[in-house]
């Protein structure tokens, strides 16, 4: 049994402290998986990927729902809570461009590369919800690969799976989200 799974365990059975240790533990895959995918966003991001990784555990620890199985369970949280609070992010700054701040901006002031950005992680967080009633094991291999950013191989390690199976289940929700990007796109 590892750490990670022994820590879950006991963080289950309602040992607070274990909190503590699954932290020490977790802290810098998790914030290395946050860089990953904060890397990928457009310069001038406002969430750090410290900032995005406490976010995402003060979420994680703050849920009544600490009965996470395995490691499985726990980093598919963990992408989840991500995916969340990138999505809230672009929800947000799109409300800002919208008229939802307090200062009129003119729309020549708004950086389009904010606002392409925002838009898009709405349309995938829409797609992906597509793909999740579906197919829910290929929506959570997305979650995995793309907000968390593991890899391939650690997708297949995490959902106990064969790195052909998860490649195979990549490639088909990546057309699956494309397509209906692009169908939301034409509407």
């Amino acid at each position: 049994m590892t750490d990670i799974t022994q820590y879950l365990e006991q963080l289950a059975s309602g040992d607070e402290h274990a909190a503590t240790q699954l932290l020490d533990v977790v802290y810098s895959e998790l914030r290395t998986l946050a860089a990953a995918k904060l890397a990928k966003e457009a310069p001038g991001h406002t969430l750090q990927p410290t900032a995005l990784v406490h976010e995402a555990w003060m979420r994680l620890v703050g849920d009544d729902r600490k009965d996470w199985k395995s490691r499985r369970y726990f980093f598919g949280a963990c992408a989840e809570a991500m995916r969340r609070i990138l999505v809230e992010s672009a929800r947000k700054k799109a409300r800002m461009i919208h008229g939802g701040g307090h200062e009129r901006v003119e729309l020549e002031d708004v950086a389009k590369e904010e606002a392409g950005e925002s838009f898009e992680l709405l349309a995938l967080d829409e797609a992906l919800a597509k793909l999740a009633k579906t197919d829910e094991s290929k929506a959570e291999v997305v979650k995995l690969r793309y907000f968390a950013g593991l890899t391939l191989e650690q997708v297949a390690k995490t959902l106990d799976i064969s790195p052909a199976t998860a490649d195979r289940h990549w490639a088909f929700a990546r057309a699956f989200l494309h397509s209906e990007i692009a169908r939301e796109q034409d509407d």
